[in-house]
């Protein structure tokens, strides 16, 4: 590479739909900082998470490579297992200095601090999971506020009335302010800001709450045939019943949700202030993105788990580093987030690993004569925790996705079923055309591609020494 290698500013929100973003067509959630980065870089506005979760979709984009490639299929894991490198890890070998804010989730945290990686590349560690008491000790944000002088089970007694500088998404981000202005020795530098929110228990605080008239929002997709619909899927994974959204408050979840959101923006614009005053903007590339989405009411579900609507596998994609990238382009290309580890990767001017699955975006973020393509499909992965011996009474969730420009494929392995949705006719994922006679040939079409990736996604193991 003839340039210098950029800073890297990496915010990674949890949970975060991908139509949650004013100047993305929301009108009802206002983001003016995040609309900068919309206007003055690439908004990729089909970009998908390799899994509904976090575990695997973070160790997916991290790596560049499938979840089901790297070992990484379940959030609750034990330990990371090292399958490939991180991409923080490879930066920071190449001179990088690296540190993160909040979450990291490639191990299960529940009931313990999780188990870091032998080598994640990160210099700096301020851990938080999330706004949760239920570690003794260990927990940065937790010890924080204990020096402040407040205790952090006590405030979550009452949580909309934690101010909001005392926040675990400011937290986050004065962690990232603070090593933004540090010294860095000449170095290049990435900053992982891994904030919590938007993710559930919904609860934002009260000032940005109040933001919201829950009545005039427009509430979740759902129809009356969802409930059947969900019904047909009672053995599949997933954190919540389907319910009509009248039945838990959906209009309300969605504007705290919002709240939650608007309140992370206003520390993007705290950290793109930092960038400034400190005169690196110019040469700091800003990634904001979030981990997986949200059902938020759709079809009658809330949380995450084994589906693969638009809502809870499209996510946020918005890359800007002024003067180098494309300003104010929004493209419509299908990009996976395990693109950009190899993207990193070429713009720090360092190898892409043979192994790594990942697609750099490079020429869709600095060429404007580009085609707006990228790949013919995407897919996402979800596999249940205990592998069960499979047989015809096969009872866990192993389910695969594939989607192209206009076609969706679910297969719920060991079940015998699927869903199958033409976006163009039904944008919404309402009908399931699975059974139609009418696409039994666009399945077929559809089946082979995501056999076909399957067998490509695998571990083949070490590298051979004889070739026979």
């Amino acid at each position: 590479m003839s340039m210098k290698p950029p800073n890297i500013l990496w915010i990674c929100t949890d949970q975060q739909r991908y139509d949650t973003i004013g100047a993305l067509n929301n009108a009802q959630v206002h983001t003016p900082n995040i609309d900068k980065l919309v206007s003055s870089g690439v908004a990729f506005e089909r970009a998908f998470c390799q899994s509904p979760i976090c575990t695997p979709s973070r160790g997916s984009f991290l790596t560049g490579m499938y979840p089901s490639t790297i070992h990484g299929c379940f959030n609750g894991n034990e330990y990371w297992d090292e399958a490939a490198p991180l991409v923080t890890a490879l930066l920071a070998d190449a001179g990088y200095d690296c540190a993160l804010s909040g979450k990291l989730h490639l191990a299960g945290a529940s009931e313990r601090i999780e188990p870091r990686p032998q080598h994640d590349g990160y210099r700096l560690f301020h851990w938080s999971h999330g706004p949760h008491d239920i570690w003794e000790s260990g927990h940065d944000y937790a010890d924080w506020l204990s020096a402040q002088g407040y205790n952090l089970g006590d405030m979550l007694k009452r949580p909309q009335e934690i101010p909001p500088e005392l926040h675990q998404s400011t937290w986050c981000s004065d962690r990232a302010i603070d090593f933004i202005e540090a010294d860095h020795d000449g170095n290049p530098w990435l900053m992982s800001v891994n904030i919590f929110d938007p993710h559930e228990p919904f609860d934002p605080p009260q000032p940005y709450l109040d933001r919201f008239d829950a009545d005039s929002l427009s509430g979740p997709l759902f129809r009356e045939s969802d409930l059947a619909a969900q019904a047909k899927l009672a053995a599949i994974d997933f954190q919540t019943p389907c319910r009509r959204p009248e039945d838990f408050n959906a209009k309300w979840i969605q504007a705290a949700y919002y709240a939650m959101i608007e309140l992370v923006d206003d520390n993007v614009g705290r950290m793109l202030d930092a960038l400034d005053r400190s005169g690196q903007r110019d040469n700091t590339l800003v990634i904001f993105m979030s981990d997986h989405g949200e059902m938020l009411g759709d079809h009658g579900l809330l949380q995450k788990g084994c589906r693969f609507y638009e809502g809870l596998v499209r996510v946020p994609l918005i890359c800007s580093w002024p003067g180098h990238f494309l300003e104010g382009v929004q493209r419509e290309a299908l990009v996976e987030l395990m693109d950009i580890a190899p993207t990193l990767l070429e713009l720090a001017g360092l190898p892409v690993p043979a192994q790594m699955q990942g697609r750099s975006l490079l020429p869709l973020l600095n060429d404007p004569q580009a085609e707006d393509r990228h790949r013919e499909f995407v897919r996402s992965e979800y596999y249940a925790a205990i592998n069960a011996q499979y047989n015809e009474n096969f009872s866990g969730t192993y389910a695969t996705m594939l989607r192209d420009e206009r076609y969706k494929l679910i297969v719920y392995h060991g079940h015998g079923f699927g869903e199958l949705f033409d976006l163009e006719a039904d944008p919404g994922e309402f009908v399931n055309r699975w059974d139609d006679p009418a696409l039994q040939s666009t399945k077929m079409r559809l089946m082979q591609l995501s056999f076909d990736a399957l067998a490509f996604a695998t571990d083949i193991g070490t590298k051979p020494v004889t070739i026979f």
